[in-house]
């Protein structure tokens, strides 16, 4: 964070110090709220959570080096108590991002969110400082911490805006207020809290209605092949530009193709010029990412040769999305069991048959969470689109759920051992031990809450032995 003395913090955020020598000292360090990432120079944040209460751990804090504690209690240690902690850090992100002067990029969709979030900070990070979302820490809570760890130098923020009501976005753009809105596309994730894609896209929309106007500087970057995105150039003051494969897509991509490996390469043309690209990334879905991310690169000067190489040259940097390991027995993993929709979910499968023309492809997956009414409609038809793609085994994991996905591919015609149900991630790794062969690639993905990461991380860590290990 750029330096601050508690005095100023305790104005900004409207608290009370307590047990405070000298509130001219300075926090230089992070503002964290784990007490494990606590350094030298810290502010730590108590929040008081279900099963911990932050202000249990002040005395170990600032033993342990933090300045300082922001609390709702007096916790006997040097503090500033306020009456919303929450409601607090996120005023210290606003007033710190509106010292900064840093160029703020804020994105959001029903999918690709965080791949997208991770290729813009790529691309702009060989431009100058920048500083983004660290995994899907895009919260009421994760936003303004990640807005807070972006110092003088710092010349780009990243921002991912997740969402799970009308008002969700709106709140979080009045914290860290950007410049250049990005909604990548409106599909059914969490639509069962939402209620249908419509109230979905009224509340992604809220991000473009949040930016400035494009007189001063406000810039919506809207997806061409999603109609209800595009949409939403009606709901914004600020200029808009499109990115997508349509050919009224201010950039865009020509000749997409997929190289043996799976990974997508293809013509990047922009307003200022073209050049080719081939991505290190896995599955044909990267290209809308990866397209997303030159626009706002454009849009922050950088040329289309810049961008390709950038593009070309990124990697992944958020765990369990679509990370690709081949063991030394030649049976290549891909763990994309982060999160799991409807969307991500036929894109990784198409994906997985992309990477594997010539091998044995398996598809290890679970439950779709939050789907509401859709939820068998969803896991059906996931089931039976692995059969159409010819993946040639689908494993489906847990229980009510799962269960749809392999009565989606039996229907299909996916019968005798072509598609299977287990009851949890240890059975589908007994399975799976038992029957992979070198040359196979094995796709796992989840909703976060079933955990496939484990039966991903046990078929990479112990080879035909071992256990899943207890989450």
């Amino acid at each position: 964070m750029i330096a601050l003395s508690l005095a100023e913090i305790a104005a900004v955020v409207g608290g009370q110090t307590y047990d405070i020598p000298d509130p001219a000292v300075q926090v230089t360090g992070p503002v964290v709220r784990d007490s494990r990432e606590v350094e030298p120079g810290s502010l730590f944040v108590a929040f008081a959570g279900e099963h911990v209460d932050g202000h249990d751990f002040a005395e170990a804090v600032v033993a342990a080096g933090a300045v300082a504690v922001l609390a709702s209690r007096p916790v006997g240690v040097p503090a500033i108590v306020v009456a919303d902690v929450q409601a607090a850090l996120g005023a210290l992100a606003r007033h710190v991002v509106e010292r900064l002067g840093a160029t703020l990029v804020a994105l959001t969709g029903s999918a690709g969110k965080t791949s997208t979030k991770d290729l813009i900070a790529q691309v702009l990070r060989s431009k100058a400082p920048t500083v983004f979302t660290p995994g899907s820490f895009n919260n009421e809570i994760g936003l303004p911490l990640t807005a807070l760890s972006a110092t003088e130098d710092t010349r780009f923020l990243v921002l991912e805006m997740g969402a799970r009501g009308i008002g969700h976005i709106s709140y979080l753009t009045n914290l860290t207020p950007p410049r250049i809105g990005l909604v990548l596309n409106v599909g059914t994730a969490h639509i069962g809290e939402f209620g249908g894609r419509e109230q979905i896209a009224q509340a992604k929309g809220e991000l473009v209605e949040s930016l400035p106007s494009a007189e001063a500087g406000g810039v919506a970057v809207l997806n061409a092949d999603d109609p209800l995105v595009r949409a939403m150039a009606s709901r914004t003051k600020a200029r808009v530009i499109l990115f997508g494969e349509s050919g009224e897509a201010d950039v865009r991509a020509e000749n997409v193709r997929l190289t043996d490996a799976g990974q997508p390469a293809f013509r990047l043309h922009t307003p200022s010029g073209c050049s080719d690209v081939t991505m290190r990334l896995y599955g044909e879905h990267h290209v809308s990412n990866a397209l997303a991310a030159a626009a706002v690169a454009h849009e922050l000067g950088m040329s289309a040769d810049e961008i390709a190489l950038a593009l070309s040259e990124a990697g992944t940097l958020s765990r369990w999305r679509m990370e690709v390991t081949e063991r030394p027995d030649g049976v290549t993993v891909v763990n994309d069991a982060y999160n799991a929709n409807p969307e991500s979910m036929r894109a990784a499968l198409r994906a997985l048959a992309a990477m594997g023309q010539g091998r044995r492809t398996w598809a290890v997956l679970g439950q779709m969470a939050e789907l509401g009414d859709e939820a068998l409609a969803e896991h059906d038809a996931v089931g039976r689109l692995a059969v159409r793609l010819n993946v040639s085994k689908l494993v489906a994991v847990g229980g009510r759920e799962a269960s749809w996905l392999q009565l989606g591919a039996y229907n299909e015609g996916s019968w005798g051992e072509e598609s299977v149900h287990v009851s949890d991630a240890q059975a589908a790794v007994d399975l799976l031990r038992s029957e992979l062969r070198p040359g196979d690639v094995v796709l796992v993905k989840a909703s976060r809450s079933v955990g496939l990461e484990r039966v991903a991380q046990a078929l990479l860590d112990g080879g035909a032995e071992g256990e899943v290990a207890a989450r």
